[in-house]
Order: structure tokens, then C-alpha cells, then sequence
């Protein structure tokens, strides 16, 4: 019976390692896209007509810009340590939605563009801050979920800019496929981050953490930069 159990523990343990490495390597995927698509200092500029390029396009939005990708995978990563961290991840998918909704509804009172560009790259570098204090301070929970909210709607509202002029089913199509994409990376960030933290649990060195934020600060920093200049 022991034997039985043990084997039935050992397959469980090869299945969520096969699963966190499928799910590491499609990040990974994701990442190297948004680097090649970044490469130019800023996403690739596109512009949509029809209900299928609003799809195809919305599901690849969320990774065309390196700094929005690196938010969405930062609050993924900082809501894990919170025990309802979920809704810190969701009130992210639903402020990035709101954000969209907002922009297409505006009229005459729109934004410019860069400034809210400039603010999606400075909730990332305050995202890569919270990674570098981390291992010494403990960081509230309404702190992520306001972060995450700020950034939602920034990422929003720059996201729709490339439907604002076309028709409704199109604009629908889109913000649902954006929703999509947001919703699978941030979740399969918290997968990734729940699985490693059940097997070594306290192993990842404060050092490391460290790494991570300051990656996350100079990628903020360089898009920060190509909007201001």
C-alpha cells in the first residue's frame, strides 16, 4: 500500500514538473518574442481593419512590448505570496479591460499616449522595486493590488489605441483576445511561482530577488527613457 502511494506521490511530482517546465518554456517563448518585437526601443506599430486582425492582433499585444510584459509577469509573481494573491492578478485583467473600455469611449478628452506609455514604464520600474526591498520588507497587499491597478489601466489604454477607429465587433474581438493573453501569462506566472515555491521553499536566495528587480528597474528605465527623449 505504501508502495502504492509512494509511486502515486512520484507520478503526481513528474506531472507538475513536466507542467512548470512546459510553462517556463512558453514564458520564455514569450519573452524572446517581446525582445525581438521591443528591439526598436518601443512595440511594432500595426494598425487593424477587420474583426480577424483585431484578433490576431489582440491576442499578441499584451507581449509586442517588453515593459508590459515584464509588469504583467512582476504582479504575477508578487501576488503568489499573498493567500487570495488570485484577485490581485484579476483586478490586473479587469483594470487593463476598464482601461481599453475608457480610452474608446473618450471623446475629445483623450490622453496622449506617451504619457500613459511613460506610466506603464514607471509601474514597472516601482514593480522591480518592490522585487529588490522584498527579502527585507514585507509589502502590503492593497500596495500590489494598486500597483497592479495603475498599471492595468495604463496597459489598457495604450493597448486600444489601435482599434480606435474601427468597427464595434472588431473592437470587441480585440479586447476579449488582449483579455485572453493577459489572463493566460498572468496565471501560468502564478503556476510557475506556486510550483517552485512548494519544492524549495525559502531556497531562492535573497540575492536572486535582488537580480530580478533590478532587471525588471533597467527595463522600466530604458523604455522610460525612449518616451521622454
Amino acid at each position: 500500500m505504501f508502495k502504492i502511494a509512494s509511486s502515486a506521490f512520484d507520478n503526481t511530482e513528474e506531472v507538475s514538473s513536466s507542467k512548470q517546465y512546459r510553462l517556463m518554456v512558453a514564458i520564455a517563448a514569450l519573452v524572446i518574442i517581446s525582445l525581438l518585437a521591443s528591439s526598436g526601443g518601443s512595440s511594432i506599430q500595426h494598425g487593424i481593419s477587420n474583426p480577424w486582425e483585431g484578433f490576431i492582433w489582440g491576442i499578441a499585444e499584451p507581449v509586442l512590448g517588453l515593459d508590459q510584459l515584464v509588469f504583467i509577469v512582476a504582479i504575477g509573481l508578487l501576488s503568489v505570496r499573498f493567500v487570495r494573491g488570485v484577485y490581485i492578478s484579476m483586478a490586473f485583467v479587469l483594470a487593463a479591460l476598464c482601461g481599453q473600455i475608457i480610452h474608446l469611449n473618450l471623446s475629445g478628452a483623450e490622453l496622449a499616449i506617451s504619457t500613459v506609455s511613460a506610466a506603464i514604464a514607471i509601474c514597472t520600474i516601482i514593480s522591480g522595486m518592490m522585487f529588490i526591498f522584498l527579502p527585507t520588507t514585507e509589502i502590503p497587499w492593497f500596495a500590489v493590488t494598486i500597483l497592479a491597478i495603475m498599471g492595468g489601466l495604463s496597459q489598457g489604454y495604450v493597448d486600444s489605441q489601435a482599434v480606435i477607429s474601427t468597427d464595434l465587433v472588431t473592437k470587441v474581438i480585440y479586447l476579449v483576445a488582449v483579455t485572453f493573453t493577459q489572463t493566460v501569462i498572468i496565471l501560468s506566472v502564478r503556476k510557475i511561482s506556486t510550483i517552485i515555491s512548494k519544492k524549495a521553499v525559502n531556497q531562492l536566495l535573497p540575492t536572486t530577488i535582488h537580480w530580478i528587480g533590478l532587471t525588471f528597474c533597467a527595463i522600466g528605465v530604458v523604455f522610460l527613457s525612449n518616451v521622454l527623449i
